[in-house]
């Protein structure tokens, strides 16, 4: 079985890199997927505290990434990639379920 989230080696040396600075009661990073932006859905990540009972587990490359139980079924297949820019720097999630995605890059519809 494939995994819901695949890591980019730029987004697990950030995620480390990450984690390596914030104090020591995170766990891990979370993933997930709230209604919202102008495309009907967006990521949400954040700092993992504890073990969700329903979270879906995801050891890549040395980091745990934590998905939320609701978004299983809208990131099965995703890429989770570290971008750096001049000007910014971002998680990108190239995602092979959306059928569209907003200019922003800030949202997405299945």
């Amino acid at each position: 079985m494939n995994p819901i989230i695949k890591l980019s080696d730029n987004a697990a040396s950030r995620i480390k890199e990450i984690m390596s600075g914030i104090e020591s009661s995170s766990i891990g990073v979370r993933v997930a997927v709230k209604s919202g932006g102008c495309a009907g859905m967006s990521y949400v990540m954040e700092y993992a505290k504890e073990v969700n009972p329903t979270d879906e587990i995801i050891e890549d490359k040395g980091v745990k990434v934590f998905v939320d139980a609701g978004a299983v079924m809208y990131l099965l297949g995703t890429e989770m990639d570290y971008k750096k820019e001049d000007f910014s720097s971002s998680f990108v999630f190239n995602n092979p379920n959306e059928s569209e995605r907003c200019g922003c890059g800030e949202s997405f519809k299945v």
